[in-house]
């Protein structure tokens, strides 16, 4: 069981850490075995430990991938702010990145 190991840096010479990567983990095949609640569970853990996953770099897939989970559920209001908060924390990223890209196209369809 990797729950109670969630919130420790896989290696504690990293200056931003890796947290949650179990979590991060089961959410992926949650979201692909379509159990979109479970996964949204998963993910969900990045927002509510946002101080610790601040620098964390699946800390903003996270958000992406809780979108996506609201999605399987029909939660379009959740789904949105998912998704506003993944494109508002890439605002200033490379705009031909496939993933942003894929993220921007699948916000749109949700307006």
């Amino acid at each position: 069981m990797t729950v109670p190991y969630e919130l420790a840096y896989l290696d504690p010479t990293l200056q931003t850490g890796i947290f949650l990567y179990p979590a991060f983990v089961r959410g992926e095949a949650l979201l692909r075995q379509g159990k979109g609640r479970e996964a949204a569970a998963e993910f969900q853990k990045y927002s509510d430990h946002r101080t610790a996953t601040v620098n964390c770099p699946l800390g903003a897939l996270a958000r992406l991938q809780l979108g996506r989970s609201y999605l399987l559920t029909h939660e379009m209001d959740k789904a949105r702010v998912a998704y506003q908060d993944f494109l508002t924390l890439w605002k200033d990223a490379d705009a031909d990145i496939p993933v942003l890209k894929q993220a921007k196209a699948e916000y749109a369809k949700l307006q």
